[in-house]
C-alpha cells in the first residue's frame, strides 16, 4: 500500500512538469504538414526559417530571428528543425529557448524520410540549412539560402506592413 501511495505522490509531483514540457515540444512536421502551415497562415505575413541543432550558421542566426520576433510582432514565425541527422527533441527545445523562440510556432522533422518532406515544400531543395522562407500576404513565397541578412527581413517585414494600408 505504501509504495501504491508512494508511486501516486510521486507521479502528481512530476506530471505539471511533463505536461509543460510536452506543450513546448516542437510539432512532428510530417507528409502534408507545409501545405497545413501555408494554410494556417494564409493572408498573414509569415517567416519560415528551417535550420538544425548541428548548423554552425544556425546557432549564430537563431537569436537574431528571436529579437527579429520580438521587434515584429505582426510577423508569424514558425521555425522546422530540419537536421539532416535524425533530430533530438531535447536539444532543439533547448536551442530554441536559449534564443528567445520558445513562443514561435516550431516544428521539427517528424519522417525518416526527409526527402519527401523537402520536396513537398520545394522540389529544388537539396537539404542545406540555414534556410529562410517569406511568405507574403498575397502568398509570393520569397526564399533566401544561407543565412538571411536580418536588415532585408526588416525591409520585407515593412513592405508587408506598408501592403495593409
Amino acid at each position: 500500500m505504501k509504495r501504491h501511495l508512494l508511486a501516486a505522490l510521486v507521479l502528481l509531483v512530476t506530471l505539471p512538469s511533463a505536461l509543460a514540457a510536452g506543450e513546448d515540444a516542437p510539432k512532428p512536421f510530417e507528409r502534408g504538414s507545409w501545405q497545413k502551415l501555408l494554410h494556417a497562415h494564409a493572408g498573414h505575413p509569415t517567416l519560415v526559417h528551417f535550420w538544425g541543432v548541428t548548423c554552425g550558421p544556425c546557432k549564430v542566426e537563431l537569436p537574431q530571428l528571436g529579437r527579429f520576433m520580438k521587434d515584429h510582432p505582426d510577423v508569424d514565425v514558425v521555425t522546422i528543425s530540419a537536421d539532416l541527422v535524425p533530430n533530438l527533441p531535447e536539444a532543439t527545445r533547448s536551442m530554441l529557448d536559449q534564443t528567445g523562440l520558445a513562443s514561435a510556432e516550431n516544428w521539427i522533422f517528424g519522417d525518416g524520410f526527409a526527402e519527401r518532406l523537402r520536396f513537398e515544400i520545394d522540389p529544388a531543395w537539396q537539404g542545406d540549412v540555414p534556410r529562410t522562407m517569406l511568405i507574403a500576404r498575397d502568398g509570393t513565397i520569397t526564399t533566401i539560402e544561407g543565412s538571411a541578412e536580418i536588415a532585408d527581413l526588416n525591409k520585407w517585414s515593412d513592405a508587408q506592413a506598408t501592403t495593409i494600408r
